[in-house]
């Protein structure tokens, strides 16, 4: 019996033991055009073993990749593409930034950072101080949504002169101006309304059955 510990390692596990007998046998191939047709060949093997790939970008670029891989980076074939150097490959992924929303102001989002940046760059006027509103009320609305609790126009101006490096200052304003987007006030009156009405209606049918057995005892 001959074990797997015996036989040549699986460079790549996920193609199997028979296309990594068919890269070895590609390797042995005397003249460069047998070995071109044989590589092309278990290129489409495996494409065939693994159609997953297919619907990844540049599928086919990964295919020759992963055959050089099999052949151990030692293949001489004419590739469409450059093959992959073992350094390229044992290169590790550079370290991802950490987004600058942290803490106390990481409900606000990216977003909100953007359209902050946005305004910083907007000469004074008309369109700049209403993208400053719509930047605050937004930001009202993120915090009462994370925290689950009413704040204070006071405590946003504040959020947003630090977001923005001081750029922006509300701070002497007294109260941002009435939006839909954080006020109900007026949704839950309406509906207040509406359930007093349907209330009347309700009663209307008693109040004549009451009458008409007034009628009745007279």
């Amino acid at each position: 019996m001959e074990y797997n510990t015996q036989k040549t390692q699986l460079h790549l596990p996920e193609y199997g033991r028979i296309i990594q007998q068919l890269v070895e046998r590609c390797k042995e191939l005397s003249t460069k055009e047998e070995r071109n047709e044989m590589a092309m060949a278990i290129i489409d093997f495996m494409g065939q073993r693994n159609p997953q790939l297919r619907d990844e970008e540049n599928y086919k670029h990964k295919l020759w990749d992963h055959l050089f891989i099999l052949a151990n980076y030692d293949l001489d074939v004419d590739s469409p593409y450059p093959f992959p150097t073992r350094e390229q490959l044992a290169e590790k992924p550079k370290r991802m930034e950490y987004p600058k929303l942290q803490g106390d102001f990481k409900f606000y989002g990216k977003s909100i950072l953007q359209l902050i940046e946005k305004a910083i760059e907007l000469e004074a006027g008309d369109e700049k101080e209403a993208l400053i509103e719509v930047i605050a009320n937004n930001m009202k609305k993120s915090y009462n949504v994370y925290n689950k609790e009413h704040v204070t126009d006071d405590v946003i101006f504040r959020h947003l002169k630090e977001l923005s490096e001081n750029r922006l200052d509300l701070t002497g304003i007294e109260t941002l101006e009435k939006s839909k987007i954080y006020y109900t006030g007026n949704n839950r009156n309406n509906k207040g309304g509406n359930n007093n009405n349907n209330n009347n209606k309700n009663n209307q049918p008693n109040k004549r059955r009451h009458n008409n057995n007034h009628k009745n005892r007279k």
